[in-house]
């Protein structure tokens, strides 16, 4: 059912109740004839009002013009009811004099903003839904062009790997070849949604890891720990694999050997995510721009965007190790 029919049947069902509480009578307990045509006056007038007046003079803002309009239209009703309904229907009574101006608003005007009233509330939670519809899309945008940054990002890190291993002919350029095949096919059909499977996430990142390990081969020594339920949560893809980018790629920028690197995530019963990777630093290395790349910018962006009040990032770097801390509460998989 679209928009535009459940406003009919909205109209219909406000119409019909008004009409029952402006029409009913303990003492009289057939509805006058008088009453349908004066109420079916009323509704043609907030007619009038609600999908002529206020789209075309209250929304674009031409206020003045708008209530001169409205006064107009409430005169002609009261008009319709005074000089004419009421000599058909009662010639001899009501018909025969004016009441005047205040008791003739006061009989219009509680049917004529009730009415208008329920029109203006529907348009206003019509457009402010279209404004949570435009702010979502905004939202997903925005993600979707974080993480289209995120891969390139990748790929040509480990492609210029990939090449340096070729060029020396080295036998591990097929395992590479398979590993970075892994992490793509999963950059590239698993992670279109905002959140995926914790599982697969963390699968992901050892495959990761054990690619990108292969740059260090025996200069140093890099660890991975995994504690915790895996299976009932989901997480937002491709945001921890940035610091564990980013661990290799300072650390072997800064240092020829002695190189450690040591993640580990834990997962307690409440689904709280601690992710903690250390990794050694050579601080006097020219490596300035550590702390400004564009991958750890992007994740930032994406934990406040998905993780607004559900995040706590901590980065440190002191006595050559840089330290990333990151506290994250997991949502729980849709069964």
């Amino acid at each position: 059912m679209n928009s535009i029919s459940k406003e009919v049947i909205f109209q219909l069902v406000l119409h019909i109740v008004l009409f029952l509480f402006f029409s009913f009578d303990k003492n009289q307990p057939e509805i006058p004839a008088f009453n349908i045509f004066a109420f079916l006056n009323y509704a043609l007038g907030a007619l009038l009002i609600n999908y002529i007046l206020l789209p075309r003079f209250f929304y674009t803002k031409k206020y003045l013009l708008f209530f001169i309009l409205v006064m107009l239209v409430i005169a002609v009703i009261i008009m319709v009811e005074e000089l004419v309904l009421e000599r058909i229907f009662y010639p001899f009574s009501r018909g025969q004099h004016f009441p005047g101006i205040v008791y003739s608003l006061l009989d219009v005007m509680p049917v004529i903003l009730i009415l208008a009233g329920f029109k203006f509330a529907w348009d206003a939670s019509k457009k402010q839904l279209e404004v949570e519809e435009l702010r979502t899309s905004v939202v997903q945008s925005e993600l979707l062009f974080l993480k289209s940054q995120i891969n390139p990002h990748f790929l040509f890190n480990n492609l210029n790997n990939l090449y340096s291993y070729a060029i020396e002919q080295s036998p591990k350029t097929p395992s590479i070849i398979l590993e970075l095949s892994s992490v793509l096919r999963y950059m590239l059909y698993d992670c279109k949604e905002n959140y995926v499977g914790l599982q697969k996430e963390i699968a992901h990142l050892k495959n990761f890891t054990k690619l990108n390990e292969m740059q260090i081969e025996e200069r140093g020594k890099v660890s991975f720990s995994m504690h915790g339920n895996t299976t009932e949560y989901v997480i937002a893809p491709l945001i921890l694999s940035v610091f564990i980018e980013n661990a290799f790629k300072h650390s072997t920028a800064s240092q020829s050997d002695n190189i450690f690197i040591d993640i580990n995530i834990d997962i307690n019963e409440n689904g709280m995510l601690n992710f903690e990777c250390r990794n050694s630093f050579l601080s006097l290395a020219n490596t300035e721009n550590l702390s400004s790349g564009i991958g750890l910018k992007n994740v930032k962006k994406r934990l406040e965007l998905l993780y607004s009040n559900a995040h706590d990032l901590h980065i440190q770097n002191e006595q050559d190790v840089y330290y990333v801390h990151l506290k994250l509460q997991l949502t729980r998989a849709k069964l």
